[in-house]
């Protein structure tokens, strides 16, 4: 492990520890409860909220490949759809594991797991999609395609199932967040809310399949995350404001309350799950709750509180977000302090806003995971 991620280590720690044993009532023994999981391989499938540089290796010229995209942790774009860190980089470092390299570098270790995500994927294959007449992935590489890499990678790296098994048992394999984008591509390609709905059962559906996919596999702890509360984020709130009235935390109510219907088809489905596999541990990841409790304690977390909504990196208007020129285009300018943002470039988060998330989703989901207690 590098010097910088060691000091990244060392940070992770020191903010969670102090800022949830000290200032906001979760106490320190969950972040302890984690480490004793002792995991030695993390393995990460989803979209651009965990992708750290497989999108970039698809598509050289990709936004994400060039600064400010990076700028404040690497001092360089790495694929990250962020300033720096994104949540996965603070749960390994919070694991002691070292920063999961993209599945597509060449050359990469990948002793400690594997990142699969790829930023612009969907739950559901494209070719189901387009049927649906829904358009807009910049990559090919949805769930199953995921799914078949991380089977391409287990023929070689183990010789027998019970191998694979063995291999497998202290690995935390995070499924997602993934199936945000199917609803992005059918939202922003002008379907209703209602028509949309129709597509939650099928997502849900893809990612069950994908996570017994993986059980079969050697999964023993899995993580679901659910879907981020889409009201709060610059790029709708540009789009669909003139639609939509809004909450106490100046989110578009009927968009949150598509991604609290998601999360519930989830969640149900998740409990089906865990019926059907007594033996492996499966816990849902409440990224929605995550964000609503960032929003309402941004202000004492240092986070301007006239600008959560606003992009840090963008073009003007009231969010500082327009789809025509997005950060990293000429023109766009990135604000004096990052750290005081919520949102990065009108779609994703801060690496102060991933660190704080995944501090929450830590704290959250380590009692569930069932590591034991010492």
């Amino acid at each position: 492990m590098d010097s910088r991620v060691m000091k990244a280590v060392s940070y992770t720690f020191l903010v969670l520890f102090s800022l949830f044993s000290m200032a906001h009532g979760v106490h320190s023994p969950r972040f302890a409860l984690f480490r004793n999981c002792k995991f030695d391989k993390i393995f990460q499938f989803g979209d651009s909220l965990s992708d750290t540089g497989n999108l970039v290796r698809e598509r050289p010229f990709d936004m994400s490949g060039r600064l400010p995209y990076g700028q404040s942790y690497f001092n360089r774009p790495t694929g990250r759809y962020s300033n720096g860190l994104i949540m996965i980089d603070y749960i390994a470092s919070a694991a002691r594991l070292p920063l999961l390299n993209p599945y597509e570098q060449i050359g990469a270790n990948f002793r400690h797991g594997i990142n699969f995500a790829v930023a612009g994927s969907t739950a559901l294959p494209v070719k189901t999609l387009a049927w649906k007449n829904i358009h807009g992935a910049p990559t090919n590489s949805c769930l199953d395609a995921q799914l078949r890499r991380m089977s391409d990678y287990l023929s070689s790296y183990c010789k027998t199932e019970t191998d694979c098994r063995d291999k497998l048992k202290n690995s935390l394999f995070m499924m997602g967040e993934v199936g945000g984008n199917d609803y992005n591509y059918a939202l922003f390609g002008g379907k209703t809310i209602q028509e949309v709905k129709n597509l939650v059962p099928e997502v849900v559906q893809s990612i069950m399949d994908a996570t017994r996919q993986i059980i079969k596999l050697g999964a023993r702890k899995i993580v679901i995350p659910g879907n981020l509360p889409i009201g709060c984020v610059p790029s709708y709130l540009t789009t669909f404001q003139a639609y939509d009235t809004f909450d106490q935390n100046h989110c578009l109510k009927d968009y949150n309350q598509f991604s609290m219907y998601h999360n519930r088809q989830l969640r149900k489905a998740i409990e089906i799950l865990k019926k059907e596999n007594p033996g492996v541990t499966i816990v849902y990841g409440n990224l929605y709750n995550a964000l609503q409790w960032l929003f309402s304690r941004a202000k004492y977390l240092g986070f301007d509180p006239n600008s959560l909504q606003k992009a840090c990196c963008g073009s003007g208007g009231e969010y500082n977000f327009s789809f025509t020129k997005i950060c990293g285009l000429p023109g766009t300018a990135v604000c004096s302090n990052p750290n005081q943002r919520i949102s990065w470039d009108g779609v994703h988060l801060t690496q102060q806003a991933n660190k704080y998330m995944a501090a929450w989703l830590i704290s959250n989901m380590s009692r569930m995971l069932q590591c034991p207690a010492s």
